[in-house]
């Protein structure tokens, strides 16, 4: 008998539609309050997801749902970080 994999789904904060894990972005806040992009999905720190499409990143940052997943003011360059690694 073969066992049934669980996939771990995670919510987006563009569009907020529940998506597989592997299918999404994941940008962490660490310990020192650096916001980056984690294409590995193992860095330490608090994670937020976000699809791998321009417009959920448009929506992010039109709604500030980085500034309220990190609980603090998101610097430019980290959007123009992220918006670099999607094209």
């Amino acid at each position: 008998m073969t066992k049934v994999r669980k996939i771990p789904m995670r919510s987006c904060i563009g569009c907020r539609e529940q998506k597989a894990k592997k299918d999404l972005i994941r940008i962490v806040k660490n310990k020192d309050n650096e916001v980056f992009v984690d294409r590995t999905g193992k860095a330490n720190g608090r994670g937020a997801y976000l699809c791998d499409d321009i417009n959920c990143l448009d929506k992010a940052i039109k709604t500030k749902a980085l500034n309220r997943s990190f609980s603090m003011d998101i610097n430019e360059n980290v959007y123009e970080e992220l918006k670099k690694s999607m094209e």
